[in-house]
């Protein structure tokens, strides 16, 4: 693409006269719209959960959470401050349930992930349905569909947040409802769900309603396993070492209509190679430790930290001991537009 065509006195003069009928000329911008490679404001960052669970059991005695609807602190980008991003397309933050407390129920047209980082015992509903959490499960909220968290345990609980809002605020979309009610009913028991579709069958009647998984907890025990399982093949991916998507077992594609969520295993001394790819892309350290190099940047991590390396950053992990490593992007909406582009081993 051409750099921006040069500017003249009569050019300028134009762009004036211009300009009171909301025109602009596109030779006048055509550098920065449509750019040679990924350009972003999203910057390579880290927050480490030691230095920042203190403020977020510090906002436990500043508001309750029916107060707060949801007590959440933002993960903002250092690069998108002020617009509640994590990535261009999408948020992140820290939400904390302390013991007794109710999150209202309310739904919104936006989706939403619960990254379980710390606690035992809270539980999520959704659709009639209540889930417990632990550590390591990632939960689905539905757009549009009613959820509320409780927690009847006697220990705080912090879960990860990832919604796709930027995506619903750029399409103009966004809606949301409150139930009026602390908890929705109960209509299903405990384990519905993961038992009605999450052991390799479907009811013999089953109609997709809508994109999302119909399971919406999927335990970290047994995504666990599934990995320590696959590991015996020693099928090591030079990129990721063992990773796996989460996905919609009705449809075979992701568990997300607009965010993509995985889990991958990286073996004792495993050094990745370079990786890069257009989906910018928020990382949480389940288990071990080791370090991850995105473009010039190097970040050391430990559990429950959280990472995020922007669209076309070359990205390699390196580990200390086994590890293990969620993340989430917004992969599912960049294939179904065409736009997904991965670049192995030569960024």
């Amino acid at each position: 693409m051409a750099d921006t065509a040069e500017e003249t006195p009569e050019r300028r003069a134009f762009y004036d006269r211009i300009d009171p009928q909301n025109m602009t000329p596109l030779w006048s911008v055509m550098g920065a719209l449509i750019t040679p490679e990924p350009k972003s404001g999203c910057q390579p960052h880290i927050w480490r959960y030691d230095e920042v669970r203190p403020a977020v059991m510090e906002s436990g005695s500043l508001i309750s959470a029916k107060e707060a609807e949801r007590r959440v602190l933002i993960l903002e980008n250092p690069g998108l401050r002020g617009q509640s991003r994590i990535t261009t397309s999408l948020y992140a933050g820290l939400q904390l349930v302390m013991p007794g407390e109710v999150a209202p129920a309310h739904r919104h047209s936006q989706s939403a992930l619960r990254f379980v980082l710390e606690g035992h015992g809270a539980h999520t509903a959704v659709g009639g349905e209540r889930t417990l959490m632990e550590p390591g499960d990632f939960v689905i909220t539905p757009n549009w569909a009613w959820h509320d968290h409780g927690n009847l345990s006697d220990e705080p609980m912090v879960w990860l947040d990832g919604l796709d809002i930027p995506i619903v605020q750029f399409f103009d979309a966004s809606f949301v409802e409150r139930l009026g009610q602390d908890e929705q009913p109960v209509s299903r028991p405990d384990g519905d769900a993961l038992a009605r579709y999450g052991e390799g069958l479907l009811p013999v009647d089953h109609e997709a309603q809508g994109p999302t998984s119909p399971v919406f907890n999927y335990p970290y025990e047994r995504s666990r396993a599934a990995l320590e399982t696959m590991r015996r093949t020693g099928d090591w991916d030079a990129c990721h070492g063992l990773k796996m998507r989460y996905v919609n077992p009705a449809t075979g594609g992701f568990a997300m209509p607009t965010i993509g969520t995985f889990l991958q295993l990286l073996p004792k001394g495993f050094t990745t190679q370079r990786y890069r790819s257009t989906d910018a892309t928020v990382f949480v350290c389940v288990e071990g430790e080791g370090m991850t190099t995105v473009g010039d940047h190097t970040m050391k991590w430990r559990p429950r930290d959280i990472f995020v390396a922007p669209s076309w950053y070359p990205v390699s992990h390196e580990v200390a001991e086994d590890s293990v490593l969620f993340s989430y992007s917004d992969r599912p909406v960049q294939e179904k537009l065409g736009l997904w582009r991965e670049d192995r081993g030569n960024a």
